[in-house]
């Protein structure tokens, strides 16, 4: 049949503009149960802390790329895009893993700059404004993480050589014991373990153009440009939580400095809302059916079994 009248669409005249900045988030919630119970609570805290610390000089749009998590998520995500807290939201039907996530975003991103950060990561006031700052005062910069903490030198080799050819590089321990353990504790380290971890950390830290910087980026949190992401998409995904070191690895070879910002200004939560953490104080009492869980052979069959029925239920591989 022939076409009634013509698209209203003709006569527009521009369309909205993406921003600089896209700030890209991965996700995947599968239930609301077990070590997922408080997870959607975290993901609201990161979808509010994003739109809470906007800054009116660097606009930015949201992208949240969710991978196949459960209908109430799935409900909180479209009402917060409904309300203009998420720009761009993609509603994956399996799991690609978060390297799969991350070759479709940094690929979409429309923005010169794209942060990503992990779907349990808040962000404090001033997070995008210090981490553009580092990429104005130093040459080359290929990734910047908002906070500070120890990351694996051997994947910053070219910063250290760079830092060393400019006269920039200071060693020492720098990081006070809160801002280590504040990020350390989230991981799941005793306190006991991290304090070892911290009587042995050794920072490096750089100076220039009235910046201070420290030396290693991290995967869970960073900011770079478009132009640098899309030389090193697509990345290999065959696991769900596997192979983003082939990001640090990629960055170190072409060169690019990977920093940190002097200030913590993200926080990783990990599974738990940062108010319900256990305190960094003595721990309580275990009782008697905890020491027998934590016996080495049984731990270690539970926690086997535990993960192969997620496995059955949420994975696509054998």
């Amino acid at each position: 049949m022939p076409r009634v009248g013509h698209n209203p669409a003709r006569f527009v005249e521009k369309v909205a503009q993406p921003a600089a900045i896209t700030v890209t988030v991965v996700n995947c919630i599968p239930f609301l149960s077990g070590y997922y119970e408080q997870s959607l609570d975290v993901l609201k805290a990161v979808i509010e802390s994003l739109n809470a610390t906007r800054e009116p000089e660097h606009p930015y749009d949201v992208m949240v790329f969710d991978n196949h998590s459960c209908a109430e998520v799935r409900d909180y995500l479209k009402q917060a895009a409904d309300e203009g807290k998420i720009q761009y939201l993609v509603l994956s039907d399996t799991n690609i893993g978060k390297i799969g996530a991350w070759n479709f975003m940094f690929g979409a991103a429309q923005g010169k700059y794209i942060a990503f950060t992990d779907g349990d990561v808040v962000f404090r006031p001033g997070w995008l404004s210090a981490s553009l700052a580092l990429f104005e005062a130093f040459p080359n910069v290929g990734m910047v993480t908002a906070r500070p903490l120890p990351t694996p030198m051997e994947y910053s080799s070219a910063t250290l050589e760079w830092a060393r050819q400019a006269r920039a590089l200071k060693e020492g321990r720098f990081l006070d014991w809160e801002t280590f353990w504040e990020h350390t504790g989230s991981l799941g380290v005793a306190e006991a373990e991290a304090r070892k971890m911290y009587d042995e950390t050794t920072m490096y830290r750089v100076q220039r153009g009235g910046q201070t910087a420290f030396i290693g980026a991290a995967h869970f949190q960073f900011m770079a440009r478009r132009e640098t992401l899309q030389k090193i998409v697509p990345l290999p995904s065959k696991q769900p939580m596997r192979g983003e070191r082939a990001l640090d690895i990629a960055i170190n070879e072409m060169g690019l400095l990977r920093l940190t910002t002097e200030k913590p200004l993200v926080v990783h939560l990990s599974n738990r809302l940062a108010a319900d953490l256990a305190p960094a104080s003595a721990p309580a009492r275990r009782s008697l059916l905890k020491r027998i869980l934590h016996l080495p052979g049984i731990r270690h069959f539970l926690l086997w079994l535990n993960n192969r029925i997620f496995r059955l239920y949420f994975s696509n591989v054998d």
